[in-house]
């Protein structure tokens, strides 16, 4: 029989969520991401010690205030990372840019292209590379100029609509819609149904995927932040999906068959292209309570996590 995880390769290009190498070399996704939070978990694994020293003998060596050495630090901790994951997957590290930056394009610009570099200076290529950065208006603007310079993005904390509109009109690379933490807000303030295809986090991934299909977009749409293997199943055949170890390994004890629930062919939208200017984007924002709560919430939750890396790195 025939896994589930290896059906949903079959129709979905399978992402790790995880820093973990050992995990992604059992499960052998094609692409890696990795974030703020899931680098700190990974700064505690015993085989990435060497690594963390690396990092701050080589920021400790290129001197500067003590923030820019911390900057310096985990920049170069996350390429090491991202080198030693691009060893043992064929496709692309995602790499985020500081949260802390999230609401500043000059400066998100700036990291981006220092990420970029260092890896270069790794010999690795940025066609390896996605650059991650909040899907804030001010993110969001950084990418579409990453973009025209040939540097691929992931906009992620992607929660509404709206921001979806506006990453595919800046022609960005690749979105992540998250899917688990808008079913962690309906369940916390509105009674329903949540279930297999009434999941609300499910249903916006459905909506943006058959909006991008329909009108034509290039943008990759990667499902990510599941609660459960649910979740996934419904959203099989989307372009591509991030799944943490521990649902793969669900997905690998399944051997129900997968239906194809998404698919360009069959992509219908009523709604056309959309352009948003800065105030239109911000007042669907707006209006928006639970996309504006996540955003916020994931940023906090991001720089926190940033945060305690750098306080980890001080240490050694």
């Amino acid at each position: 029989m025939t896994t589930q995880l290896e059906q949903l390769k079959q129709i979905t290009t399978v992402v790790a969520d995880t820093g973990d190498i050992e995990a992604i070399a059992r499960f052998t996704p094609v692409d890696a991401t990795t974030n703020p939070s899931l680098m700190l978990k990974a700064a505690e694994l015993p085989q990435y010690q060497s690594l963390l020293v690396t990092a701050k003998e080589w920021a400790t060596g290129k001197g500067g205030s003590e923030q820019e050495q911390l900057d310096n630090m985990t920049d170069r901790l996350a390429v090491e990372i991202g080198r030693e994951i691009l060893n043992i997957i064929p496709g692309r590290i995602s790499t985020e840019v500081d949260a802390r930056l999230s609401f500043n394009t000059a400066a998100t610009l700036e990291r981006a292209r220092k990420l970029i570099d260092l890896y270069a200076e790794a010999g690795i290529g940025k066609e390896r590379i996605l650059i991650k950065i909040a899907s804030t208006w001010e993110g969001i603007q950084a990418a579409r100029q990453l973009e025209q310079e040939g540097i691929n993005c992931n906009l992620t904390l992607l929660f509404s609509f709206a921001q979806a509109a506006a990453c595919a009109d800046a022609g960005v690379f690749l979105i992540s819609p998250f899917v688990g933490r808008i079913l962690d807000w309906y369940k916390a303030n509105e009674e329903g149904d949540f279930s297999g295809a009434n999941d609300p986090g499910v249903l916006s991934v459905t909506n943006i995927y058959n909006y991008y299909k329909a009108n034509g977009y290039n943008t990759i749409v990667m499902g990510a932040s599941f609660r459960n293997i649910g979740e996934i199943q419904e959203l099989a055949g989307c372009d591509r999906l991030t799944v943490a170890p521990a649902l793969m390994q669900e997905l690998e004890d399944n051997n129900a068959a997968l239906p194809t629930k998404l698919s360009a062919a069959n992509a219908t939208s009523e709604q056309g292209k959309l352009s948003l200017s800065e105030a239109e984007f911000r007042w669907m924002m707006n209006e928006d309570p639970m996309a504006t709560e996540k955003l916020a919430q994931g940023i906090r939750s991001f720089a926190a996590d940033q945060v305690k890396l750098e306080q980890l790195l001080a240490k050694i």
